[in-house]
């Protein structure tokens, strides 16, 4: 499996997400520069945490334009597996590939703690290692977390499963039903405000962000084409 992650100008999490899937997975791992017009073959994509741009316009705004997101969209619009945390998560919804938009954070101010999350659906790509209604613990870092979505669209959301994680107790950003973390349609396609990166080793406080990347390593398969990854039904 080769796993890309997005480099972004001002992107922070990034040798984070490379670490995780290098020394703790042990997978083929490669940076993708925000001018690259290739996804060098890689199976999955990460856009991982930041300030892309500098969040100058507004968070995701200028990086959904980039070199590398057209190669991305086409990517995930084929099926390949997509992970967008925080920043990335961000990107994903300026760039079409998820419904809603993420607003300044209710309180006002860049929040950074840890959380308590509820797992709403464990049938996708990257929460198979989860169960239903497990409650896990992620550490969040953001000033624009709130999620918001149109009253047509959040039905959509509840219909196809696509609310695959809440925050549970307190809400820290306001977000619209306290979502903290969505999926496409075809479930290829996540994005979460959490960062899991940050809870995938026993020596930063816990494991529960390990079991995400777990999943998609588990649940995804290596099609005929080996330069491709598509996910498959268990």
């Amino acid at each position: 499996m080769k796993v890309g992650v997005a480099r972004f100008p001002g992107s922070n999490c990034d040798a984070d997400v490379f670490y995780v899937f290098k020394e703790v997975l042990k997978q083929e791992v490669v940076y993708l520069w925000h001018e690259e017009k290739s996804l060098q073959g890689c199976n999955l994509v990460v856009l991982p945490g930041g300030f892309s741009y500098g969040d100058y316009l507004r968070v995701g705004a200028m990086a959904k334009l980039s070199p590398v997101m057209s190669e991305i969209k086409k990517f995930a619009i084929q099926g390949g597996p997509v992970l967008g945390i925080c920043n990335g998560f961000q990107i994903l919804t300026e760039s079409g590939l998820l419904p809603g938009v993420l607003l300044k954070n209710q309180a006002g101010r860049f929040i950074c703690d840890w959380i308590s999350l509820r797992v709403e659906n464990p049938e996708t790509p990257f929460t198979t290692f989860y169960q239903k209604g497990e409650l896990i613990r992620m550490p969040i870092a953001h000033g624009e977390g709130r999620y918001f979505v149109d009253e047509n669209s959040l039905k959509d959301l509840e219909q196809n499963g696509q609310i695959v994680f809440r925050y549970e107790g307190e809400n820290p950003n306001g977000s619209l039903k306290a979502i903290a973390g969505i999926c496409s349609k075809d479930k290829n396609v996540l994005g979460l405000m959490p960062h899991p990166e940050r809870c995938s080793e026993k020596l930063l406080k816990g494991e529960d962000g390990l079991k995400l990347f777990q999943s998609i390593m588990n649940f995804c398969a290596i099609s005929n084409d080996s330069q491709n990854l598509r996910c498959v039904k268990r």
